[in-house]
Order: C-alpha cells, then structure tokens, then sequence
C-alpha cells in the first residue's frame, strides 16, 4: 500500500535532495538581470534568465557587503556564485546568491540606453516641449490593456476621486509581439476623441514586458500626441523610454490617476473657501467704499457754498470780535494814560494852588506880576483868587532884599 506524504513533506524532501547534491551547494550562474528589487531590510530580489530559462534569485544583505562591489541593476549581464535551494514556503526552487560579478551590459539594457540616447539629442525629452497637465478634467483617455490590475486602479482610484469624470478605455496589447503598435493606435485613437489627458502605461514585470514602452514608435507618437500624456509604466523604480518622452511620468497606474484627476471633495472645499474670500473681500470692498463717500461727504460739505459762507461769516465775527477787543484794549490804555496825564497836569493847574487859598496877580496887560519891580505905586491890577478876581491898586511897595 502507497504512503500518503503532505505537501510539506514532499517540499522537505526535495529542499533534502537539493541540500545533499553537492553541485547545487556551490555553482556559479551566467544570465541577464530583470525584476531587479532593493528591499527595505537590505536584500535584493532579481531574477536571472537567459534566452530560453528564468531563475528567481535573492542576495541577502549580510552577504552583499562582502559579495556586491556595484549597483546591481537591471539588464546587468552577471555572473553569480551561489547555490540553488528550495523556498519552502511556495515550494519553489532559487538562486542564493554570495557573491555577484558584472559581466556585462544586457543586449535589452545596451538597446535601450542606446536609443535613449538618441532620443535625447534629438530633444525629443526637452522640457520646453513638455504640455502641462490640466488641472481640471472632464475626460480622461487610458490605453493600456483591458484586463489586469492597472486599468481597475486607474478606474477606482479616478470614480473615488472624481464620479463625474469621463474614462475612454482604448484597450491595447502592452506585451509581446505587436504591442507597440498598438500602444500607438491607442494614443492616435484617444487624441482623435480630445480627450483632455491621457494615461499611457500598465503594471510591473520584466525589462522584456515592458519593452514595447521603450520602442522608438511609442515614443514618437507620445511626442507628436497633441494631448498632454501621463507615463505610468510598471512600478516605482521602473524606467522605460515612454517616460522621458511623456509629458508627466506617474510612478505606478494608480499614481496617474492622482495625477491626471483632480478630487471632487476637495475641488468643493476650495470653492467653499474661495467664497468666503469673496465675500469678505466684497465686504471689506463696501466698508472701504463707504469709507470713501463718508470722507468725499466731509469734503464736499467743507466745499458747500454755504459751508464756505458760514465759515467766512465766522471768521468775520471772529475779526469784529479781535477789532473790538483791540480798541477796548486800546482805549483802556489811552484812558489809563490820560488819568496819569490829568494827575500830572493837576499838579501844574492854577486854578488848583487857587483853591489852596493862592492867588495870582495879572497887570492891566495880562502879564503876571512876578515882582515888585514889575509895579509902581498908583498901577492898577487884576487879583485872580478861586472864584473870580479883584481890581486893585498899587498904594505902596515894600522891596525886600
């Protein structure tokens, strides 16, 4: 009776024969680099292949500082010393890689970096023929294949974040013999429909399954498209001749639909928030209006005529008032003066030393009498006392010396 041995079991014992087969522990393998993955921890993921074969192959990073003197890259023509295990897990065979010598350029690499080249000196990757990609679309064309996971992440992501946005499939073979051809019927196809951008690209594998983006008919017709066009070829590290050309390069399908379609939700936040600019603008403009017929009210009410009359009238009763002030000031002065000058002359008045019991003695000419030599005996003169004067007559004179 047959033995029933489990999955585990059977991977157990076929890792057993590898590990015991003395060639398996120690060979050195030639081929071309592809699927070539730096991972986060420090290991590299790649597969090696040749024309006709393919090998899964890992380089653990306790070895690649001893084993890995370059960048390893893809399309490297390589020699790996090693040893060949089975990987429990999904029970497939790889490549344990110690130790890692560059050989060479691949044929694929060689072709690509040629024509990279001269695509380039012919300015086909100048900036200045790069179309910017329009903010606000209505309809966004896709050429890449019909199936697989790019176009639904193209799909998904640009319904969530725009439902109103209108998708153009044009469905396209991106792989094998062919395929570049039809990539650029696709691209001629979606700029006959003016669609206002379009997404160019599929997912990951191979420098062999993306190799139609990096034919020169595919860049061609990404360069003449009229239509701004987004590269979205494979994943992040991937880099084909499709994404010199294009006018934006996405680094996955997904990403392009970031970029090419612009969020519904957000678009209705900033329109939210433009309003209420506008509207504080448009208040901050009236209050600065009403600031401004406020102020010209005061000013053609300063320059009323009525205004000007009464401001003239007020200046004039403002003279009067300063000419008023000004002669009372100065007839208060005069009459101050006066009164000093009436003192003064009260000293000097006749009639004054009259009223003090003084009298003053005039001849029959008016003069006065000022001696007794101004007299002789028998001459009449007038006695001028306080309320009037006497005729008198000299009868005698007494001279005293």
């Amino acid at each position: 009776m047959k033995n029933t041995y489990t999955v585990s079991e059977i991977t157990k014992y076929i890792k057993n024969m590898f590990t015991q087969d003395f060639v398996l522990n120690s060979v050195k393998v030639s081929g071309e680099v592809s699927n070539c993955k730096y991972h986060t921890s420090g290991h590299i993921y790649f597969t090696i292949k040749d024309d006709k074969s393919q090998m899964a192959a890992v380089m653990f990073a306790s070895d690649r500082m001893s084993g890995l003197k370059f960048e390893l890259k893809n399309g490297d023509q390589i020699e790996v010393d090693g040893r060949v295990d089975i990987y429990e897990k999904s029970g497939s065979y790889q490549l344990y890689a110690r130790k890692i010598t560059l050989a060479g350029a691949g044929d694929l690499y060689q072709k690509f970096e040629a024509l990279k080249k001269e695509l380039e000196e012919r300015g086909m990757f100048a900036p200045e023929y790069k179309v910017p990609i329009p903010r606000y679309v209505k309809t966004l064309g896709v050429v890449t294949a019909s199936t697989g996971a790019a176009v639904q992440d193209i799909i998904n992501i640009a319904t969530r974040r725009n439902p109103y946005v209108q998708i153009i499939l044009c469905p396209a073979q991106v792989q094998g013999d062919g395929a570049a051809e039809s990539i650029v019927r696709g691209i001629q196809a979606l700029e006959k429909e003016h669609v206002d951008v379009m997404i160019v690209g599929r997912g990951g594998g191979s420098i062999e399954d993306l190799w139609a983006f990096n034919e020169e008919i595919v860049a061609q017709a990404i360069f003449d498209c009229s239509v701004p066009v987004i590269s979205a070829v494979g994943h992040e590290t991937d880099f084909t001749i499709a994404d010199f050309v294009a006018d934006l390069r996405a680094p996955t399908p997904s990403a392009a639909a970031e970029l090419a379609v612009y969020e519904a939700a957000r678009l209705d936040d900033e329109f939210t928030k433009l309003g209420q600019r506008l509207s504080s603008a448009m208040y901050e403009h009236v209050r600065q209006c009403r600031d401004r017929c406020e102020r010209y009210s005061l000013k053609l009410k300063a320059a009323s005529p009525s205004n000007q009359l009464l401001q003239k009238k007020t200046y004039v009763m403002n003279l009067e008032d300063r000419i008023d002030n000004a002669m009372r000031s100065k007839l208060n002065a005069g009459r101050h003066k006066l009164d000093v000058y009436i003192t003064r002359l009260k000293g000097l008045s006749p009639l004054d030393k009259l009223n003090q019991g003084y009298s003053v003695a005039v001849n029959e000419g008016g003069g006065r009498i000022r001696s007794t030599a101004d007299m002789n005996v028998g001459d009449t003169y007038r006695l001028y006392l306080s309320d009037g004067y006497l005729y008198s007559r000299v009868e005698g004179k007494n001279d005293q010396k």
